[in-house]
């Protein structure tokens, strides 16, 4: 009698919820009626776009192969540069956004790697040929411009170089067998800084004193886990009091030690291995070497794997407070595992703590894809807001209906229980199925997105200059 009265009971708050409205859709409605407040736009995009705009339409105007959500415009700053463009850096800061120094992505050695591109005009020049799958770039603390491969990783994997005056560098060509540059203009503003390490570069955040975060895009394959995330010290940490360096035999990327993330740190940190993908962890040094294989190193010291790295940003209010955080994204797979990606966020002490190799890591995932956001590849911080901007590299095209890729918004962690995003809102979608969103870069004033709409139908690299956030 009483289970037959418990599952009346049951069944009426069964019936209930039924009648009320869907919890998850009212919480979402309510994030898009605070769109204005929360990111800076009227309305969001309701849905991706499956359009796919014809090779003449993208050539008579590259504003068409996006549409933005309500308040935001798009100029563009280029439409002649290199088709794969894919990270970039503001030059000669966000602060002052003059140029943008920009990787071509591709694996034809002739075809420009790093090319430099004038805001105002549009003009745009090649500083080096010769890198394979040029991908990532970052401005460093002492003036210099770091850029990396993502060719395959093994013993002639991707490396990642170091630049001095980018404005005077014109027209150098890279020799990979050797790692040194020729020709063209400022050939010595170059160098090869193999301490670093091989493996297929993507995402890299450096801190004031040297400190780089990276990881290896790569992914899992019959148990040997994907990609790991490594950090490399360098033996001569970089004081920034010092000002910008006007050798390169003074960087702090000349020597220096790497360590690998594993996570797990039960019994005596050796709670590491499948099933343990966040947490806290340690950072396992790499033997030393003078061009190590990193790859090869993940795999023997039972590194934790991710499913292909990509970008990575430092958390630039955590380290204006002297601490250590960055995001980056995970890609997954999404066509064939239905693997949506994750975007996950690492703290690792202080700044002072992580360069003296006293801290402990702790990962946390951030945000958790969905068949909607899914295979994030690049992001981007907003300054002002706090805001984190993914891109889609995803699978779209190949799925019934096909749909094109995305922008999203996502807020910061609140006050509430948990670590992770308050809640994205879709605002911008491409309409080229063909193409990808790459490398967006806010300026200093969180009010202009620079993006790269990548290899895509018009056969030209296109840099937008995204503005209108209120």
């Amino acid at each position: 009698m009483i289970a037959t009265v418990g599952a009346v009971a049951l069944g009426l708050v069964g019936i209930a919820n039924a009648l009320m409205p869907d919890f998850g859709t009212q919480r979402d409605a309510e994030l898009l009626s605070q769109s204005l407040t929360r990111f800076g736009v009227k309305s969001d995009v309701p849905a991706s776009s499956t359009a796919s705009i014809t090779q003449v339409q993208a050539q008579a105007d590259p504003t068409k192969l996006a549409t933005l959500a309500k308040g935001l415009t798009a100029r563009v700053v280029t439409d002649q540069a290199a088709p794969n463009l894919d990270m970039m850096v503001l030059w000669p800061s966000a602060a002052d956004p003059q140029f943008l120094i920009e990787c071509n992505e591709t694996d034809d050695v002739t075809q420009p790697g790093l090319q430099r591109i004038n805001v105002s005009t549009g003009q745009t020049e090649t500083i080096v040929t010769g890198t394979i799958d040029c991908d990532p770039v970052e401005a460093t603390p002492w003036g210099t411009i770091v850029f990396a491969e993502e060719a395959n990783g093994g013993p002639n994997g991707g490396r990642l170089y170091e630049l001095l005056d980018p404005m005077n560098t014109t027209g150098v060509t890279l020799d990979r067998a050797t790692g040194t540059f020729s020709g063209g203009t400022g050939a010595g503003n170059l160098v090869a800084r193999p301490a670093l390490g091989r493996l297929s570069f993507e995402g890299i955040g450096i801190l004031p004193t040297g400190v780089v975060y990276y990881g290896d895009e790569n992914r899992p394959s019959q148990g040997t886990p994907g990609g790991p995330y490594f950090r490399f010290t360098p033996t001569q940490p970089y004081d920034p009091s010092q000002g910008p360096i006007t050798d390169l035999a003074n960087s702090p990327l000349v020597s220096g030690s790497i360590g690998g993330l594993r996570l797990g740190k039960r019994s005596g940190n050796t709670d590491y291995g499948q099933g343990t993908e966040s947490g806290l962890g340690t950072w396992i040094p790499v033997p030393p070497a003078a061009d190590p294989d990193l790859r090869a190193q993940a795999a023997a010291l039972k590194l934790t794997g991710f499913y292909r790295p990509e970008d990575l940003d430092l958390d630039p209010v955590a380290i204006a407070a002297g601490n250590v955080r960055w995001c980056a994204n995970n890609t997954g797979n999404e066509s064939v595992d239905h693997l949506w990606g994750e975007t996950v966020c690492l703290t690792d002490g202080t700044i002072a703590a992580a360069t003296a190799g006293t801290s402990t890591p702790e990962l946390q995932p951030f945000v958790i894809g969905t068949p909607e956001l899914a295979m994030m590849d690049n992001l981007a911080y907003q300054p002002g807001r706090g805001n984190w901007v993914l891109h889609e590299d995803g699978d779209g095209a190949e799925l019934t209906p096909a749909r094109n890729n995305d922008l999203w918004d996502c807020l910061p962690d609140g006050n509430d229980f948990d670590q992770q995003s308050d809640g994205c809102i879709r605002i911008a979608t491409l309409n080229d199925l063909t193409a990808e969103w790459t490398g967006g870069a806010f300026d200093a004033t969180g009010t202009h997105l620079f993006v790269s709409v990548q290899h895509n139908i018009s056969g030209n690299g296109v840099i937008l200059d995204i503005t209108g956030w209120k």
